[in-house]
């Protein structure tokens, strides 16, 4: 492979480190010093009263994103992992219900479920969006199943629509696992806004981020009440509250302090201009590469905008005649930093191919601990295992703050490793 790589004469397109992506300014740094200042870095209470909700700069925050997503309730969390926790267990989902999720996630997606001791069933993806496919949602019903946990992947919501017609007949709950696509359209409203539950991810690898943190949203009046309470050490607060429905009522430190929440509020003001910067760049590149044979680039449609997380490209190997690891290769020898090969399948990963728990005796067993009829075999998502091991090839919008030359020598690395295919094979 290396002699092959040699045909670009030892000099590669790109031969400079492009700049990481940062969205922190002077204005971050101004909010968090005046919080620092006041000596305030928290004013949660675990106990029923005025700061049982959070300092000034939490509920600050809390009512910013509620203006700007338009829902009723925005609840700040610690992580988003923390709000996937509390937001299936504020649906009362108990021991040995189902909750239907994607493959193509962060484990989170689907180890938020087990928290509550219930049991994840994989769903196969959409080819074309990379989203849960609400067919194979619809076939994966059981009468056990008691929600749809979808993820709206590398900055395209999930085809909320469908789902709800799907979630309306069998009377089930949807979250809508926003981490990647915060500002992303779905028609007229914001990715995340249109579930039972929301929500998006603050980590520091996202269009913004406080560090770590998260951001639930919801319209519902008792599903806010809730995820306060799971995130606040729900069993100390319940009985001030008056609270008789106690399923799922013990509750967690998974509270955001107020130097996030200030920040945060500074992040949530440059979100609409991080978005477009990250569109603008991702049609540039998909523009320039478009026309490449045996390469399928996103579908851009105007009613459901993406925000480009991921670019997500596939390859069709029978068109191009070689692998996606030469072509991977070939690009990073180009330059290219930020590609990656294949995604994820959760369900391939050991906690449910080994199944692994302990019975009364203190012994292990390895027995499914779901029904007989649910499987984590590879083959259950052949769409999901065949892009992952084969034809996937993303490339990380969010590493990197790209400048219009840095687009244009991507776009000519591609370009470059496209006219050698017949030299590579």
């Amino acid at each position: 492979m290396s002699n092959k790589l040699a045909i670009f004469g030892g000099l590669k397109t790109i031969n400079y480190e492009f700049k990481k992506y940062n969205s922190i300014g002077i204005e971050e740094l101004e909010a968090a010093s005046k919080v620092i200042e006041t000596g305030v870095l928290s004013q949660f209470l675990g106990s029923h009263s005025d700061d049982f909700y959070g300092g000034p700069k939490v509920k600050e925050f809390e009512r910013a994103c509620e203006k700007y997503f338009g829902v009723k309730h925005a609840i700040t969390v610690n992580s988003w992992t923390s709000g996937l926790i509390a937001a299936v267990g504020a649906l009362d989902i108990e021991p040995g219900d189902e909750v239907i999720v994607s493959p193509w996630t962060m484990c989170a997606s689907a180890t938020a479920i087990l928290h509550w001791n219930a049991i994840p069933v994989f769903a196969d993806i959409n080819p074309e969006t990379f989203n849960i496919d609400p067919e194979s949602v619809e076939k994966n019903i059981s009468k056990n199943t008691k929600a749809i946990l979808a993820i709206d992947i590398f900055g395209r919501s999930a085809d909320i629509e469908s789902l709800s017609k799907i979630a309306k007949k069998y009377n089930l709950e949807i979250i809508s696992d926003t981490a990647q696509s915060p500002g992303a359209k779905y028609k007229d409203n914001f990715a995340g806004t249109l579930a039972s539950i929301g929500g998006y991810s603050l980590n520091y690898h996202k269009h913004i981020h406080t560090g770590e943190g998260g951001i639930l949203v919801t319209n519902n009046d008792m599903l806010a009440r809730r995820m306060h309470l799971i995130r606040n050490h729900a069993e100390a607060a319940v009985e001030g509250m008056g609270v008789t429905n106690l399923s799922n009522m013990v509750g967690y430190n998974f509270r955001l302090g107020e130097v996030e929440c200030a920040m945060g509020i500074e992040q949530l003001k440059k979100l609409e201009n991080f978005v477009s910067s990250r569109q603008s760049a991702a049609h540039k590149i998909i523009n320039g590469i478009k026309h490449l044979k045996g390469l399928h680039v996103p579908e851009v449609r105007d009613d459901c905008s993406n925000v480009f997380y991921i670019l997500p490209l596939v390859l069709d190997l029978d068109a191009l005649g070689i692998s996606r690891q030469v072509i991977f290769d070939a690009l990073t020898a180009e330059g290219i930093t930020g590609l990656i090969q294949g995604y994820v399948n959760v369900h391939m990963l050991p906690i449910f191919q080994k199944k692994i728990a302990y019975g009364s005796n203190g012994f292990p067993w390895t027995e499914n601990f779901c029904r007989k009829d649910i499987s984590y075999e590879k083959g259950i998502c052949p769409i999901a295992e065949n892009l992952h091991e084969n034809t996937f090839l993303g490339y990380e919008m969010c590493l990197h703050d790209l400048t219009n030359q840095d687009i244009s020598l991507i776009i000519e690395s591609f370009q470059k490793v496209w006219s050698s295919l017949e030299y590579l094979k």
